[in-house]
């Protein structure tokens, strides 16, 4: 028999998938603090998944984790987005692709 340690946050039905495949897994609940240190985690993987394939599948994932962490932190994805078109309508988007390559400020040397 062999066993495989992990220490990661996964999807809620990932413990019962194990199960139905015909293997055992062990888990833990995590507390409040710990719950927020791993879905921090958990952004930076999905975000390292993303970048390197570029595919939607791992956006999805990384949006995921983001509707957790709002959820975690007593927000919403409702919130964010209403924050989102606040800062787009006061700042712009990035539809433009504008790459800023410098400022020079008047008088200053």
């Amino acid at each position: 028999m062999r066993t495989m340690a992990y220490r990661k946050l996964v999807r809620d039905r990932i413990p019962e998938i194990i199960e139905a495949s015909g293997k055992r897994c062990s888990c833990e609940i995590l507390t409040e603090d710990r719950y927020l240190d791993m879905l921090d985690r958990k952004l930076e993987e999905e975000l390292a998944e993303y970048q390197e394939s570029k595919s939607m599948e791992e956006l999805a994932d990384l949006l995921e984790v983001i509707r957790a962490v709002a959820s975690a932190r007593g927000s919403s994805i409702g919130e964010i987005e209403m924050i989102r078109a606040q800062k787009e309508k006061a700042r712009g988007g990035f539809a433009k692709r504008i790459l800023l390559t410098g400022v020079i400020e008047p008088g200053k040397e």
